[in-house]
């Protein structure tokens, strides 16, 4: 084919179809607890817009600056209303409907962030999980049920991995292979890697025996293979009967699954049991951020090493902003000035 003159021809029906199967295929694009959230915050914009007799697609950059400061006005975080912009631009692209005009949320959100900040309003941020709290929590997991050492397993492999909660609950036991040093686990999708390439990372054996990652995911497996599991997910529901993955009818995935909010609760009842400042303000995030900087805190601390373990982009600020915990103390500069 070598002639690419223009075809002086109108489109066909067909060159605005998408198949069903196109269609699934987009929507797995976006991790379902995005999926969720976003059509949640969909639904409040699109009852907003009836309320207000406005059109919410396409939505004008009016219509947009007008429902941040309503959200503003609700005392929303502006992580909050960051997020519901999203939404609103995930639909408007999925519909086709063209770029959003968001100069007026822009201004919304900056005059609201300062007014925020001189109110008290704080960013909630999930508590870096020390590795002396991650003992505690460890301490109150009864070894002889399946919950205790589910648990056991899921805190301290999290931890070891720096892993994200929506991570944790994607493991397959297929992603577990055995090195004479520990572990390899293989991530295949995570919230940087959009394209599905997966990364490994080598857990070792931990010098502590209640919070050695290896240890822990073995005692896991057996309780599993007892259970008649060999293959699926790494870590499944258990029900009050003791069922081990068993899904009530209609709820949940059918492989019983857990789900990266289960991630969090367990680490949130963990900390509770234990005692610890702020517990109920933990989350899986904390197992995240935890890694982070105790890892940075080490000796031998290597930034690269630790953002490809834990799966940061590089130049990551967020990782950046962990690691600041840290050096607020270790490296400040009003430490040795003679004061």
């Amino acid at each position: 084919m070598t002639d690419l003159t223009p075809l002086n021809r109108a489109p066909a029906p067909r060159d605005y179809h998408l198949s069903d199967d196109a269609w699934e295929l987009i929507r797995e694009a976006t991790p379902e607890s995005t999926r969720r959230a976003y059509q949640e915050d969909w639904k409040r914009f699109t009852d907003w817009c009836a309320e207000q007799e406005r059109t919410p697609l396409p939505a004008t950059g009016e219509t947009l600056a007008q429902y941040a400061a309503h959200l503003a006005l609700g005392e929303k975080a502006p992580a909050t209303i960051g997020r519901a912009m999203a939404a609103i631009a995930k639909a408007h692209e999925l519909a086709g409907a063209g770029p959003l005009d968001r100069r007026g949320v822009k201004d919304v959100l900056r005059g609201y962030r300062k007014r925020y900040a001189k109110q008290g309003g704080t960013v909630k941020r999930a508590p870096a999980l020390t590795l002396t709290a991650l003992r505690a929590m460890v301490a109150t997991l009864d070894p002889d049920t399946l919950v205790g050492v589910r648990d056991r397993a899921v805190i301290v492999l999290g931890f070891a991995m720096g892993a994200r909660r929506s991570e944790i609950a994607a493991l397959n036991l297929a992603d577990l292979e055995p090195h004479p040093e520990g572990l390899q686990v293989t991530v295949r999708l995570s919230k940087t890697d959009k394209d599905g390439r997966g990364r490994i990372v080598a857990v070792p054996y931990g010098s502590n025996l209640a919070t050695c990652p290896v240890r822990a995911v073995e005692q896991w497996r057996t309780a599993l293979a007892h259970h008649g599991r060999q293959d699926g997910p790494l870590f499944v529901r258990i029900d009050r009967h003791g069922r081990v993955g068993h899904v009530a009818t209609g709820r949940g995935d059918t492989d019983g699954r857990i789900t990266g909010e289960t991630v969090a609760n367990i680490i949130r009842r963990a900390a509770v049991a234990a005692g610890l400042d702020a517990a109920d303000a933990f989350s899986g995030h904390s197992l995240r951020r935890g890694f982070a900087t105790a890892a940075y805190a080490a000796p031998d601390a290597d930034l690269v090493r630790i953002a490809r373990h834990g799966g940061w982009k590089e130049g990551s600020a967020a990782l950046f902003g962990y690691l600041e915990e840290v050096d607020r103390w270790r490296k400040n500069p009003a430490a040795g000035i003679g004061l």
